[in-house]
């Protein structure tokens, strides 16, 4: 790749928004994911009690359906992450290639 070109990428304010929102973005989902990842590990490690409760009269645990909710949450969290990134960084990234073709 050109070095001027790089200069120009690195410089322009539209990258640079793009940059700053994509690495916020991607900490705050980052946080979220390990606080209710590690959360229901400490669960498991420290209130098996909690986890092992029966719900209703059958064999299902509490762990259960908090462990599927885990697993839900990383595909809600996936698709809203795409759905931003479809909305917002794609418009983003157009405006600056746009601006580099002038």
């Amino acid at each position: 790749m050109d070095a001027e070109l790089v200069t120009r990428i690195a410089n322009n304010p539209n990258y640079q928004a793009l940059k700053a929102k994509r690495t916020r973005f991607g900490w705050w989902l980052t946080l979220v994911t390990m606080i209710v990842y590690y959360g229901f590990i400490l669960l498991v490690a420290f209130n098996k009690s909690f986890l092992s409760q029966k719900l209703g009269a059958g064999v299902m645990t509490m762990g259960i359906p908090i462990g599927f909710g885990v697993i839900v949450f990383t595909v809600v969290i996936t698709a809203y992450y795409v759905n931003r990134a479809n909305r917002e960084f794609d418009a983003l990234s157009d405006a600056i290639a746009k601006e580099l073709l002038k």
